[in-house]
């Protein structure tokens, strides 16, 4: 079996429409699938719309949703969300406005440092979807001020950066609680990509599953065997199930593809099982 639980589409900072991207699932031969746009789930409504056009497909509501912990960012993907619960309603609400306010002081912070219009210039690279640092990054090759994306997050809005602002964000606590309070499955997005010590990790973790995540995304875009082996054993150290996904935003000679075999799981216990038998009506999934 294919999976792919951790997308991203237009709605956010993929490069690809929903419809684009689910009939790519279709191609792949994906068997499970969940569009995990950053803080919001307009990706999932969209692509839902066309889920009769590729029947092989099943479609699982998903979001990535952005939070807090030990002042870090770290994101959450849930998963078979009910995205008309007053709970996610709320919650994605919220994260709409702090989305708002991170990106006029980011735009402030590249201003100081001599990059005026900032702010404009990403809306109009994020082209309606959610603002993320990507559309900066974006807009700062477009206007000739930095010579690739890499170089953008490296000088500006990466990690320890300018522009890496956290403190709209909510707590971890809270934004597992829309998840769960929504009758979804919370799930830690890439452990390993916040660079945590293996102690700090197990106490976020910990952390995680205490305020009720399910499930650790086991398998993200491009890992050696030994890191997946090593979050497949902080998965059973806290007795939670695994998930997987591409991270899949555009095409690229470095970019992972989409679909993940359960084959290299293990066969451990994981979110995907909750959905095997679900969803045989596209409808059950909206």
């Amino acid at each position: 079996m294919l999976i792919d639980f951790h997308t991203h589409t237009t709605a956010s900072d993929g490069a690809l429409t929903p419809r684009e991207l689910l009939q790519r699932a279709s191609e792949a031969g994906i068997d499970l699938f969940a569009i995990t746009d950053h803080d919001t789930m307009a990706g999932y409504l969209e692509a839902s719309q066309f889920q009769l056009d590729y029947p092989t497909v099943k479609l699982v509501p998903g979001v990535e949703v952005s939070c807090r912990w030990s002042a870090t960012t770290i994101h959450v993907v849930g998963l078979g969300v009910d995205c008309q619960h007053p709970a996610m309603c709320e919650g994605l609400a919220e994260l709409d406005t702090a989305r708002t306010a991170r990106g006029i002081k980011i735009a402030e912070r590249l201003a100081s440092r001599g990059f005026p219009g900032a702010l404009e210039g990403a809306q109009i690279e994020a082209g309606g979807g959610q603002l993320g640092r990507p559309h900066f990054a974006s807009w700062m090759v477009a206007q000739g001020h930095v010579p690739d994306h890499n170089t953008a997050f490296d000088k500006y809005l990466g990690q320890g950066k300018p522009g890496d602002v956290k403190a709209f964000w909510p707590e971890l606590a809270r934004a597992v609680a829309w998840i769960v309070d929504a009758g979804g499955i919370a799930v830690l997005a890439h452990p390993l990509k916040y660079k945590y010590t293996r102690m700090k990790l197990r106490r976020l973790v910990q952390d995680f599953a205490e305020a009720g995540g399910t499930a650790v995304e086991a398998l993200s875009g491009r890992q050696t065997p030994d890191q997946t082996a090593q979050l497949l054993r902080l998965a059973e150290d806290f007795e939670l199930d695994v998930s997987a996904g591409s991270d899949f935003h555009r095409d690229g000679p470095y970019s992972p593809r989409l679909g993940v075999e359960l084959l290299r799981l293990e066969a451990r216990s994981g979110v995907w099982r909750h959905f095997e038998s679900a969803q045989e009506n596209p409808e059950e999934a909206r």
